[in-house]
Parts: structure tokens; C-alpha cells; sequence
């Protein structure tokens, strides 16, 4: 039998029901809400920043260094507080627009603009190259931007590491990644406008892009929609690849317009990639001077020998290719596709002045090349 003082000293003992008062409702019952109210509840639609791509809430967007990341948030900045089109060719509401480029400075921020064409810059668009962590003050000063402004539509944070809280001592790499994100997510819901965050990939490579986004799935699971901009060596092929809760999962094949600065939409990348994988084996046939296998192709591209088995067996029942022997593939004479030699074989599309050169062989498309195997099916490149 337990004593009095035992008795006393359970959570239940004192309790409402013990002590003869009415039972109080818990959080559930107080806050919940049923599903049939639910369903009668009217909700405004989804906002979205840059259609197809941008919708309001967090967006984390990820990419090697110098690929261009930076070009293409300039360019939805441009576009928002403009009201003009992203992608060159999408059109964007217009909105006001803060860009923490924290990775630059005035003058080549500058400079991108006049690349850009943009000598009379939208007025609705602001750059700021410093700004407080999200430990010391960088969401109030969100908050205090999105006040002063008339309509604050995007906010674009280049790049995340400028933003970074301070790590905690005890704090798991996931719960650290996962905070970082909270804040702005909160910031992105609270005021139904998009933040886009510019981060890194980490040099492995991984099969799914999006596992290639550096840190854990705690960055990745924070944010509402997650971008990630990636370039295929094999293909000469830009690809941005997008997922999100409220974003049809896409992915668009980009050609970078050095003139211009800006990233264009050539199409979807399954059907802008049926041309570009026969050119990239094309290519190859040309560059060597003996016959060679679908293996020994396939290990120059680093692509699947099992999608360049079946690419090479399509391309010489169109006369693309010819079989020499047993597994040897050449080119028939003269080259197949026109290079027109205007396609720049270097371009810059790094940091503008500072960044590397990314070298890229850009073969012309041949819009006569049949890009299935006859019967309507793909030739199976890119999923590999």
C-alpha cells in the first residue's frame, strides 16, 4: 500500500478532476480542427513568383561554384521587380525585390547589370553586400524591410554560409541545418512572398541531383521547393532540375546567353537531350581515329554503356553511325551534324570578372535527326 506522501506526490492527485474542478480541454481539442471544417475553409491560391519555378515560400537553390548561379538570381530579380520575364521567357508579376549578395560588391554587381543590358535598373529592386546572421539580427531587418516596401514579392540570399547561424556545441548537423531554415521559412509564410536561398552541391556526384546539394536533408526537408542547376560534360547540357510541395517537379534544359548574361529556356530536358546525347557520341566518333565501341564510348562520356549500346543500335539504323565490325562504330565520311563554328567553345559564366571558365563543346542541333527508335520510344539516355 503506498503511503500518503506517495500518493501526494503523483501528477495525477493533482489533476482537475481530483480536485472537484471541470476538466479542461487539451491543445488537440482547444486548436485542432476537423476535416470536415477543414474542407469548408476558403484558402487565397498559391502565389507564384516566377511561374513553373518560384512559388512563394522557401526555395533553396543549389549549384556547382561558378556555374551561373548567381546570373540566374539576377535574373529573377530583374524580372520580379520589373515585372518582366525570367528564363527569357516567362512572365513575372511585379513586386518589390531584396537581393543580399553577399558574395559581391557594388561595382560588379554593377557591371552584371550593364552585361545584362540593364543600364536603367528597376527602382523596386534593392542589393545589399552585407548583412547580420540569423543569430544577430538578419530576420529583423527582413522584417523590417518588408514593412517599408509596398509589396514584397521575392527575397534572394546569395549565399546561405553569409547567413549562417553560429553551430551549437551539442547540436546534430540535421537539427543545425534544419534551424537554419526555420526562421526564414517562418519569414517566407508570414508574408506569402518567395525566398529564394543560393547555396553550394558538394563535389561528389550523386544519382538523384538533388542528393547532391551540400549538408544534410535537413536543408533540403526545411525548404518548401528545392532547385538544383546542373551541368552535363557529356552533353554540353545545362539542366535545372526543380521539386518542391507546391512546384510540378521539372526539369528544363538552359543555354546560357553570354552576351546577354541570362539564362534562356531551350525546352524540357528529355526531349532537348534526344538530339544533344547523338551529337555527344558524334563528337567522339569524330575526335578519334579509329572505330570504337559502345564501351569505349560510353567510358569517354561517362554515361551509361547500356543507354550508348542502344543510342549507337538507333543511330546506325538512321545512317548516323556505320558498324565497321564486330561492336566498332566510325563516323560515315564528313561530318553528320553542321557545325557552323559560332557556338562559343568557352564560356564565362562564373562570378563576372573574377570566375573560371567553364569549357564546354557546343555542337549545332540538327533538326532533322530522328530522335526515337521508330516505334515512340525515347532513346534512353538520361535515365540511367
Amino acid at each position: 500500500m503506498r503511503s500518503w506522501e506517495q500518493i501526494e506526490a503523483h501528477p495525477a492527485a493533482h489533476s482537475p478532476l481530483m480536485a472537484g474542478q471541470p476538466p479542461q480541454k487539451g491543445l488537440a481539442a482547444r486548436e485542432g480542427i476537423s476535416a470536415s471544417a477543414l474542407m469548408g475553409m476558403q484558402f487565397d491560391p498559391i502565389r507564384y513568383v516566377v511561374p513553373g519555378y518560384v512559388a512563394e515560400g522557401l526555395t533553396l537553390f543549389a549549384g556547382a561554384p561558378k556555374i551561373g548561379k548567381s546570373w540566374t538570381a539576377m535574373d529573377l530579380a530583374i524580372a520580379v521587380s520589373s515585372g518582366g520575364v525570367a528564363f527569357g521567357s516567362i512572365k513575372c508579376q511585379q513586386g518589390d525585390v531584396l537581393y543580399l549578395a553577399l558574395e559581391d560588391n557594388r561595382r560588379r554587381l554593377q557591371s552584371r547589370l550593364k552585361v545584362m543590358g540593364r543600364h536603367l535598373a528597376p527602382q523596386r529592386l534593392t542589393f545589399m553586400t552585407e548583412w547580420p546572421t540569423l543569430d544577430e539580427g538578419c530576420l529583423n531587418e527582413l522584417e523590417a524591410w518588408a514593412q517599408d516596401v509596398e509589396s514584397p514579392r521575392l527575397l534572394i540570399i546569395d549565399v546561405l554560409a553569409k547567413v549562417r547561424p553560429a553551430a551549437k556545441g551539442t547540436e546534430q548537423l540535421y537539427d543545425a541545418d534544419y534551424r537554419t531554415m526555420t526562421g526564414l521559412h517562418a519569414f517566407a509564410t508570414r508574408h506569402r512572398l518567395a525566398v529564394v536561398v543560393v547555396h553550394h552541391t558538394r563535389k561528389m556526384e550523386a544519382e538523384d541531383p538533388f542528393d547532391a546539394v551540400s549538408g544534410t536533408r535537413g536543408l533540403t526537408g526545411a525548404a518548401d521547393t528545392v532547385m538544383v542547376l546542373k551541368r552535363d560534360i557529356g552533353t554540353a547540357k545545362t539542366v535545372l532540375y526543380v521539386r518542391g510541395r507546391d512546384i510540378e517537379e521539372v526539369e528544363t534544359a538552359l543555354e546560357f546567353k553570354r552576351d546577354i548574361g541570362t539564362w534562356i529556356i531551350l525546352g524540357a530536358a528529355h526531349e532537348v537531350g534526344k538530339t544533344t546525347e547523338r551529337q555527344a557520341i558524334l563528337q567522339t566518333l569524330r575526335m578519334s581515329d579509329e572505330p570504337l565501341s559502345a564501351r569505349e564510348i560510353s567510358d569517354l562520356l561517362s554515361k551509361s554503356y547500356e543507354a550508348v549500346r542502344k543510342c549507337l543500335t538507333r543511330m546506325a539504323h538512321d545512317g548516323e553511325v556505320e558498324k565497321t565490325g564486330r561492336g566498332q562504330f566510325r563516323c560515315p565520311n564528313g561530318p553528320i551534324v553542321p557545325n557552323d563554328g559560332a557556338s562559343p567553345a568557352d564560356w564565362d559564366i562564373g562570378t563576372h570578372g573574377t570566375g573560371g571558365i567553364l569549357k564546354e563543346v557546343c555542337p549545332s542541333d540538327d533538326p532533322n535527326a530522328p530522335d526515337d527508335d521508330g516505334r515512340g520510344n525515347t532513346v534512353g539516355w538520361l535515365n540511367e
